[in-house]
């Protein structure tokens, strides 16, 4: 990095042992260089310097009481990263990996993943390191109205808008909601992913797993390609893994495979989504519970080798960096041509080198994974209107925002060079409107 070489030396210097954070940074910082090229104003104003640095870290303790009656402590974080085009948006995240690094990661990318939307959202991020896995609805309960206590403090309608992520669904979003309301005495949308009787959006569940697809049906159209009669393997088996699977249906495609961090299944016969609803959502077990109601299938210790499994079309659902090298090269001489991330930087940079490299069809997941995001702000706008849409109605805002998302990279990435390399032109499309606005609003963003 000519130009922009610094900023990233001025990163790593000023946030030492986050390899998450740093990662996530360069592989932006790189995309931008011919964009630092062509407006040197920004580099004169620091725009660059600036969005790489957090508006505002929080971090707090959160005190609570389990079931035995002993008292346990957790760290919240709330990164409030940029906020230039709207209130920070963006989730909370429980899960005992869960640190300032990863925090800053995912609310570095989350502002031009909301920016791609189109919609007035800035970025942000949160969580804590409590692990609700194991936990009793009453401890889970504690622990979130303790949490709530103190980040209601820096929340709000026109201020940061948290949602639901990895260990953060619909109970625990319920618990927060209930200790802001108490503690502020107000009805307001500050929390997104509530459920459907009080403020909540159809589609909120879906939306992850069908933007995935909907943004990569437009890509593999570009193509000349499609789901039809695609043999499709996804990581996971939570609510993205899910949804993308019935959407992979929807569109004529096979999902072979799906996985939890114990292992993967393998159902030549194809994912009966059914069962895995029934095991993940309702009995809230392992993945391995599959094999029993369909013995023909296969169970794998290991997450790793799913990608070895042969497949037109891969979707990691999963976690951060599930995918090296290795994987995208196993991927690419089984016959793989697209590969689209629904988890957040599922694919190491390796990887993505060489899937851009063998000019595989990929989705980076600021772009393709933005369903989610995209109708929590359709749920801030009903809230806002105190009405409801159809399931229908936000389906289809959903799928023309995935589809404008692809529109957008696409025509970036031609603008600067690169026609076929979505992850720099959707790192351009969102950086480009995110930095006009701090340009417009001067030094103090």
């Amino acid at each position: 990095m000519k130009t922009l070489g610094h900023v990233m030396d001025q990163v790593i210097k000023r946030n030492p042992n986050e390899p998450e954070f740093h990662q996530a940074v360069r592989e932006v910082l790189e995309s931008l260089e011919p964009v630092a090229e062509r407006k040197p104003q920004w580099v004169d104003a620091g725009i660059f310097e600036r969005i790489v640095e957090p508006e505002r870290q929080i971090l707090f303790r959160v005190p609570w009481v389990d079931d035995s009656g002993k008292v346990q402590v957790n760290r919240g974080f709330r990164i409030q990263f940029n906020s230039a085009i709207g209130p920070y948006k963006g989730g909370l995240r429980l899960h005992p990996s869960v640190n300032a690094s990863i925090l800053k990661f995912l609310g570095f990318e989350q502002i031009f993943k909301n920016s791609l939307t189109g919609l007035p959202i800035g970025g942000g991020k949160g969580g804590s390191d409590f692990d609700p896995k194991g936990k009793s609805d009453g401890e889970v309960m504690r622990f979130c109205q303790s949490f709530m206590t103190e980040l209601s403090k820096h929340i709000g309608a026109d201020t940061d808008v948290p949602a639901g992520d990895i260990g953060t669904g619909a109970r625990e979003i319920g618990y927060m909601y209930g200790q802001y309301k108490r503690l502020r005495n107000e009805f307001t949308g500050v929390l997104t992913g509530k459920g459907l009787q009080w403020g909540g959006s159809l589609v909120r569940t879906e939306a992850t797993g069908y933007g995935l697809c909907y943004f990569m049906d437009e890509a593999l159209k570009a193509k000349g390609k499609s789901f039809k009669d695609a043999t499709v393997v996804i990581s996971g088996s939570g609510n993205v893994a899910i949804y993308a699977t019935q959407k992979v249906y929807q569109l004529g495609g096979k999902v072979v495979a799906l996985s939890d961090s114990n292992g993967y299944i393998y159902d030549a016969d194809g994912i009966k989504l059914d069962t895995v609803q029934r095991i993940k959502e309702v009995e809230r077990k392992r993945i391995i519970e599959y094999v029993k109601y369909h013995p023909n299938a296969v169970y794998t210790e290991g997450c790793a080798g799913i990608w070895t499994i042969p497949c037109d079309i891969a979707l990691p659902c999963a976690t951060q960096n599930e995918l090296d090298e290795t994987a995208a090269k196993t991927l690419i001489a089984n016959g793989c041509y697209a590969v689209g991330e629904g988890a957040n930087m599922p694919s190491t940079a390796e990887a993505v080198s060489v899937f851009l490299a063998n000019k595989v069809i990929f989705g980076p997941a600021k772009a393709a994974n933005a369903g989610g995001v995209a109708t929590s702000a359709l749920e801030m706008s009903q809230n806002s209107m105190r009405y409801s849409w159809t399931f229908e109605e936000v389906d289809e805002k959903l799928k023309d925002i995935m589809t404008n998302i692809y529109t957008a990279a696409s025509e970036a990435a031609s603008a600067y060079g690169d026609a076929d390399n979505l992850v720099m032109g959707a790192n351009i499309a969102g950086f480009l409107k995110v930095a006009e606005a701090m340009y417009a609003q001067g030094v103090a963003y």
